[in-house]
């Protein structure tokens, strides 16, 4: 039920990020001129932490099955979202989920892809370039609240917050089409996803993403995602419904 799965990150991870030799400025590097990835993590001027730069992740475990780290049984399903998502597991409904049909996969799961995202970060507001589907997402730091009865969308709305060292996100006003991953566990409208960014040094930075979801889920869960910082590189394009050809053989046997 995964091969699909497995295959488009394989396909993903070799073509993405092809950006070659070009260095990035101020990057630590060791004797031999390679990228310092243990170094201490940058500050900005006015003292925050950094987190510009090119991420990405290193396991395909949490595209696969965000639930990877429970236990059997711990999960905390609703019974009609732990149905769906045993029917979604036959694959019979593959050719229904989002990322086949070209759409968004839809905020935690675009942060797992194989594919790089980039931050760019101000103090008033931090954007993400996510090479994936060509998404991206802004990220407010200016103080606003999150939008009421805001219209529904793909990525949500966000805004952002300090917390020490580690940027806090809070994301809401989804449509409710997106899975949370290739085994089918579903998200809904009603899903309330809070990001948690903390480098830890120059190349390593943990993303912890807790969900709360009442419509789907019987208590919020969190998932904490290692994501390995990628120097000397840059994106590259993405088009994924330009000759597409791989929906019409999903979901058969």
């Amino acid at each position: 039920m995964y091969k699909a799965g497995l295959l488009l990150f394989v396909l993903c991870s070799a073509v993405s990020a092809q950006w070659l030799s070009v260095p990035a400025k101020a990057t630590p590097r060791t004797k031999d001129g390679k990228p310092d990835l243990a170094a201490a993590a940058p500050r900005k001027a006015d003292g925050k932490p950094d987190l510009a730069g090119i991420w990405g992740t290193a396991s395909a475990k949490y595209l696969i099955n965000i639930a990877a780290d429970f236990k059997p049984g711990e999960f905390p399903l609703q019974p009609w979202a732990d149905a769906l998502t045993k029917e979604r597991m036959t694959g019979i409904h593959a050719s229904e989920e989002s990322n086949a049909n070209c759409e968004p996969p839809g905020v935690p799961r675009i942060d797992n892809t194989p594919n790089p995202f980039k931050i760019v970060q101000e103090p008033d507001m931090v954007v993400i370039l996510y090479e994936a589907f060509g998404q991206f997402r802004q990220i407010f730091l200016d103080g606003r609240r999150l939008p009421v009865d805001a219209n529904p969308t793909w990525l949500g709305y966000s805004v952002g917050r300090w917390d020490g060292d580690t940027l806090v996100v809070d994301t809401t006003g989804f449509n409710g089409k997106t899975w949370l991953d290739q085994t089918g566990h579903p998200i809904t409208d009603a899903a309330h996803v809070t990001e948690r960014f903390h480098r830890r040094d120059f190349g390593h930075m943990d993303l912890q993403f807790t969900i709360d979801d009442p419509k789907a889920y019987t208590k919020p869960w969190t998932v904490t995602e290692p994501m390995v910082l990628l120097p000397d590189t840059d994106l590259i394009e993405y088009v994924c419904n330009e000759n597409e050809k791989d929906l019409k053989h999903l979901g058969k046997k």
